[in-house]
């Protein structure tokens, strides 16, 4: 008998029929003679609406109050697909982050996990019970309740199937999968049936909607797989497991983009040590993450500093910034918005040169000018100008992924 955790998203418990079908799915695993731990997201657009209200109570709502509203919502959830698994004929129980606990720091709205006391839900395992975990939420120290930000659901699934060792972590989206690229901008865009942990962590960080990263970063530390599917249907997902033979020989599993990027550069910077780590330490400590980074020297001892930003915070970097550059001597700084990331991603760059040369190349052809380029072990990411992304990832895709060795790319069971 095996223990596994299914994680159902907002889209999949949006209505009361929806949670029907979540409850029905649930009583068929558990009749199937598994023990179960069902992970529920806020009914969708739930979430957006407890935002939206906090705002308008305030410009600038307190975050541990907005943590204690927004987390109302998988509240509800939780005991509505609890009370539907009962009204089937069978029992469940529901617990809320505070009630396992999950115990997490104090980042309130970015909490992260530090660890999960899993002595109650396995109790309740062993009297028979079905449990249904709200995601999303936990507890820090102190006894606040505490956010795990956009998608902490997933995370909530994967570290409560660490906790408990469950065989498997099933997520159930409004996707059937994870694919090569985005359909809506890929018509040949195809669903792979297996894709490593290293592949999806990088495909989640660079814009992939299915999987938040933290979540993957969790499953591939104490190797949970994950099985992502369709709520809607039966069919086989695609499972995210540990690198196997074979992976390597695809050069480029997929394609992804992100189009809320923003560009900053400071103009001729003297080149002294410290400089950098002065500009990148004062963004740091505001929160902003930077993703990519280039420095361009000259002749006359300056260089240029360029690095993106995600578009949300580019007036607030630029801001932060401007008296810093004035104060060590830079010529200005300049930004940009309206800058999309595509990336490519595939353990076969380990082991096979060109790949970057032949992407260049491609996007050379279309007229798409590279801005910024960044890579690593297993991805090569550049920037260019948003109006290209549809155009970059298509002719990016039919080129690296569709003519992939054997055509099909990483299909059928592994």
């Amino acid at each position: 008998m095996a223990l596994v955790v299914q994680k159902f998203g907002g889209t999949s418990v949006g209505t009361l029929e929806r949670i029907k079908q979540v409850a029905r799915r649930a009583v068929a695993t558990r009749a199937a003679g598994h023990r179960l731990i069902v992970v529920v997201s806020a009914m969708a657009g739930e979430t957006d609406r407890l935002l939206k209200l906090a705002d308008e109570a305030s410009g600038h709502p307190d975050p541990r109050e907005r943590d204690v509203l927004v987390s109302s919502g998988e509240q509800v959830s939780v005991a509505l697909v609890a009370i539907a698994i009962r009204d089937l004929g069978y029992p469940a129980v529901s617990f809320l982050g505070s009630q396992i606990p999950i115990v997490t720091d104090s980042a309130f709205g970015a909490a992260r996990i530090d660890r999960i006391d899993s002595a109650a839900v396995l109790r309740a395992l062993d009297n028979g019970h079905i449990v249904v975990v709200a995601g999303f939420q936990g507890v820090d120290r102190a006894g606040n309740v505490t956010t795990l930000g956009r998608g902490g659901s997933d995370t909530t699934a994967v570290a409560i199937a660490a906790a408990v060792g469950a065989s498997s972590c099933e997520i159930y989206t409004d996707v059937e999968g994870v694919f090569t690229s985005d359909p809506r901008l890929c018509p040949q865009a195809r669903k792979l049936a297996r894709i490593s942990y290293d592949e999806m962590l990088e495909l989640a960080s660079l814009g992939a909607k299915v999987l938040q990263n933290r979540s993957v970063e969790f499953a591939k530390r104490y190797r949970v797989p994950l099985h992502v599917r369709s709520s809607f249907n039966d069919e086989e997902g695609t499972w995210v497991v540990s690198e196997e033979r074979g992976m390597e020989e695809v050069n480029v599993a997929g394609v992804t983009y992100d189009r809320n990027q923003a560009k900053i550069t400071l103009l001729r910077v003297p080149d002294r040590p410290g400089l950098a780590a002065r500009i990148f330490g004062l963004i740091a400590s505001a929160n902003i993450i930077v993703d990519m980074i280039v420095q361009t020297g000259s002749a006359d001892g300056t260089t240029d500093l360029t690095f993106t930003v995600h578009q949300n915070d580019h007036e607030r970097a630029l801001e932060l910034i401007r008296p810093t550059a004035h104060e060590i001597g830079a010529a200005g700084v300049t930004g940009q918005t309206g800058i999309a990331k595509v990336s490519i991603v595939g353990l076969g760059m380990r082991s096979h040169a060109g790949i970057a040369a032949r992407m260049f190349e491609v996007l050379a052809r279309e007229g798409i000018n590279i801005q910024l380029i960044s890579t690593s072990e297993i991805k090569v990411s550049v920037a260019i100008d948003a109006k290209y992304t549809e155009l970059a990832v298509r002719v990016l895709h039919d080129n690296l992924v569709t003519a992939a060795p054997g055509g099909e790319g990483r299909r059928g069971p592994g």
